[in-house]
């Protein structure tokens, strides 16, 4: 019985692993993005930017469809809170409460701060979609954080308005989490490096409970972001995600 136990077990090993090898690029990219974010979800974040001198934090909520929809809501600092951020396939609104305008952002927007952080506008509301606008190869392997991952080479496809040159993705081989990823301008000079942290449960998936964005020619500076609550798959209708919305959503 063991040896039947055992015999079943390294079977139904070896047909994974020979699964997951046969997996292109972009079809562990597109795992992992469903990994992260699936066909919908909502949840609240905390932000720390971290200077040499100071930190700042911020506490936000977030809704998201697919990539075409995205809506954040900055919730504290008192002098921050109701400021939104509103997606919708390629186009960007900012909602500022304190001047009561709604602002549409240019695509030249796009590798601009957010909100003091060393996030770009690009990063938080994923204007670029990494399945879609880039060409994915599996460029190496390495292991990290104990587990042992691909190494995935991004590269923007010619009609692709994005702000980075090329991207670098390394993904868990066995459960798809994206541990780091490092971004790099249009003369392949690497301008950031993002971190997956803290693998645990969120939501009812195995994720990295926090990122942390580094730059790489800046020191002491880090953006870290901490997810204190996450649902997912449950279905937000497009009408949820208007200019009108965002100035009431609470």
């Amino acid at each position: 019985m063991k040896n039947t136990l055992f015999l079943l077990l390294t079977m139904l090993l070896l047909i994974t692993t020979s699964f997951a090898q046969d997996l292109t690029a972009r079809e562990i990219i597109d795992k992992a993005n469903q990994k992260a974010q699936g066909d919908y979800h909502q949840g609240e974040i905390k932000m720390s930017i971290i200077r040499p001198d100071w930190t700042r934090e911020m506490k936000m909520k977030s809704w998201a469809s697919g990539d075409d929809f995205s809506l954040i809501l900055v919730t504290a600092p008192a002098r921050d809170k109701g400021a939104a951020f509103l997606k919708r396939s390629k186009e960007l609104w900012n909602w500022q409460p304190t001047i009561d305008r709604v602002i549409k952002m240019p695509p030249s927007m796009m590798s601009q701060s957010w909100m003091g952080s060393d996030f770009t506008n690009d990063d938080l509301v994923k204007q670029s979609s990494v399945v879609n606008d880039y060409t994915q190869e599996i460029t190496g392997e390495i292991e990290l954080e104990g587990r042992k991952c691909w190494e995935i080479t991004l590269i923007p496809t010619e009609e692709a308005a994005v702000v980075w040159g090329k991207v670098k993705i390394w993904v868990d081989q066995k459960d798809f989490l994206q541990l780091k990823t490092e971004f790099y301008d249009e003369d392949d000079y690497l301008v950031n490096t993002m971190y997956g942290k803290n693998i645990g449960e969120l939501g009812g998936r195995t994720l990295p409970l926090m990122m942390e964005i580094v730059p790489a020619d800046e020191e002491g500076h880090l953006t870290r972001i901490e997810y204190l609550s996450m649902t997912f798959d449950k279905t937000i209708k497009d009408n949820f995600f208007s200019v009108q919305n965002m100035k009431r959503v609470r």
